[in-house]
């Protein structure tokens, strides 16, 4: 007879942490057009297979962006892992944007 362990050990919790974000944009203006294509650029390179990307658009979803306190577009939010963190702008700063998911910079 085999002991069976249901828990993966700690590398595969690290390794296997799916990145939860909300980007929060307004329809199709130019900035968040840019928002898009830059973060999935991003979480593609960093994050493939790793993430669930949610974007809102405050025009047709104003009461998520209200219970979510927007203030400024476009914003990410990075819902998991914790700490949960806010960035706003185009997402064209890869640095910032990786430093703000808690990834490290790329070379």
């Amino acid at each position: 007879m085999t002991e069976q362990h249901n828990e993966p050990d700690r590398e595969d919790l690290n390794w296997k942490q799916v990145y939860i974000l909300r980007l929060f944009i307004t329809g199709a203006s130019p900035n968040s057009s840019r928002a898009i294509a830059n973060l999935k650029e991003i979480c593609e390179k960093h994050l493939k297979g790793n993430y669930e990307l949610e974007i809102i658009d405050v025009y047709q979803q104003p009461l998520i962006a209200q219970s979510e306190q927007v203030i400024a577009l476009p914003m990410l939010i990075k819902m998991s892992p914790s700490p949960v963190r806010r960035l706003i702008g185009d997402m064209s700063d890869t640095e910032k944007v990786l430093r703000g998911l808690g990834l490290p910079a790329a070379n």
